[in-house]
Formats: structure tokens, sequence, C-alpha cells
């Protein structure tokens, strides 16, 4: 464990940091909730973690408290002589990337087999998702815990039928198990968000036999691009589609978010074949 340092709101203020709006930011300055979150995967010592949006610092120094090495990429120039701090005082435990993570490559910056542990900025956090679930299987990561609006993690776990079930829920779910390990409070943040927040934890499962990733990308992008639609009338886009379903008896009168992730996997292998 690190020696006791100053509060976090102090260690914004020496540096003048507020966070930005145009960057998605929002700063939790309470260490024990930021011990919380890093606990979520599991003990992390000696393990090497990826964080996307470090900010000040403050979930950053709970992940090397744990005893992992953290890779922290943070794209706000502002924030890095705080992190450069948090590095005098931890070594080679902590490296900095200032840079985009959304251009970044994570296999050549974080490795193989890493946990990625986040507070995701809000107006990247579904496209960085999207990223880390896209392409061949098996992942980079071992785990990923990753702090969204509660609206978007409820996408992220929701099951057919309801409201929030949809392309989200399908590209997550077809080859990893996502849960909400934790709702967090609006005022827990400065500046305080609008909604409520949650952690959501996943880990990646098998890919499915028979099945392209690039299909299920095309195939979910058709049908919940028209969601209000019969997949008969949603899924024409896609050629070969609406026979598929046809073949396999899923009823093309009904809607996309009323089919299964197993029906999904079954007709993204119909058209991978």
């Amino acid at each position: 464990m690190s020696t006791p340092t100053e509060p976090l709101r102090e260690v914004i203020a020496r540096h003048g940091l507020s966070a930005s709006k145009a960057l998605g930011q929002n700063f939790i300055l309470d260490r024990q909730l930021l011990s919380q979150v890093a606990a979520v995967p599991g003990p992390l010592k000696g393990r090497r973690v990826y964080e996307v949006g470090p900010g000040p610092g403050g979930l950053t120094r709970a992940l090397l408290d744990t005893g992992a090495s953290v890779v922290a990429v943070e794209r706000d120039r502002r924030c890095i002589p705080a992190l450069a701090e948090l590095q005098q005082e931890f070594g080679d435990k902590l490296q900095i990337i200032q840079g985009d993570a959304l251009t970044i490559d994570e296999r050549v910056v974080a490795g193989e087999d890493a946990h990625v542990v986040a507070n995701l900025p809000y107006n990247i956090g579904t496209a960085l998702l999207l990223k880390w679930l896209s392409g061949d299987w098996s992942p980079w990561w071992r785990s990923l815990t990753l702090m969204f609006q509660k609206e978007v993690a409820e996408r992220i776990v929701a099951q057919p039928g309801s409201g929030a079930y949809g392309r989200l829920s399908v590209a997550t779910q077809w080859r990893s198990l996502p849960r909400i390990a934790m709702t967090v409070n609006r005022s827990a943040f400065v500046p305080p968000p609008k909604v409520t927040s949650a952690v959501v934890h996943v880990v990646p499962s098998e890919q499915p036999a028979g099945v392209r990733p690039a299909i299920m990308e095309r195939l979910t992008e058709a049908a919940f691009g028209q969601r209000r639609k019969m997949l008969r009338s949603s899924l024409r886009q896609m050629p070969g589609a609406v026979e598929a379903a046809e073949r396999l008896d899923i009823d093309t009168q009904r809607r996309a978010e009323t089919l299964s992730i197993a029906e999904w996997i079954s007709l993204g292998r119909a058209l991978s074949d």
C-alpha cells in the first residue's frame, strides 16, 4: 500500500483542474468508492491494468494500491502533471500515455491478458466498448470494468423483450458475460452528472463456432437500425437474411428486440455459411 497522500480534491485544486464537459469528464473524489471500483475485477496484484480517462488519478491510485501495474491513457494534457506525480511515487508501475483511446492499439500498449478498469468519459464510452468487443476472438483483455451512465449499463445487460434490449446488448452478450457490479449516485462525481451511473463488469466467453463477427455486426445493425419494423422489412437490406430466418423457423413478423441471443447466433451462423 502507498503512504497517505493529500485528498484528491486538493490535488485538483493545486493543478487548477476542472472536469471538461467537451471531453465527457466527471471526476470521482471518494477514495473508498474508488477502491470499491478497483476491487470489482478481483485481485489485481501483479496484473496489468489498462485505464482510459484517468483524469487527476483517483482511480489510478486505487488500482496501483492493489499492486497492479497500470497503463493510463489520458487525452487531456491538463491532467498529465497530476498523473506524473503518481508516476514519481509508483515508478515503473505506472505508464502514462497522452493520446486518444479511440485510436490506440491496445495490444501494443497494454499487451495481452490485461484487465481494463476505467471511469470512461461518457461521450466515448459506448464507442470504446464496441471497439473492445469487435473483431476476432479471443480478446486482448481479461475483463472489462467500466463506468457508464446507468441507462447505457442497462442496455448492455438487457434481456430480450425489454425496452433496453438492442444492438449493444447483442454485441456484448453473444460472446461475453456482462453484469452490473454496482450503481453510483450522481453526487459521487464532480461535477455531478444529470443521471445515475453504474459499473459494468464483462468477462469474455467462447465465440460460438461458425459465426463471423463481421456478419453479426452487419446483421444487428440492420435489424436494430429499424427496430420498430418487423424483421421481414428491417433485414431486407442484408441479402439472404430474411430467407435464413425463415429456414430457422424464426417468424419474420417478429421485431428485433424479441429475438434471444441464441436466435441471433443461429441467424449469424446461417449467414456466415
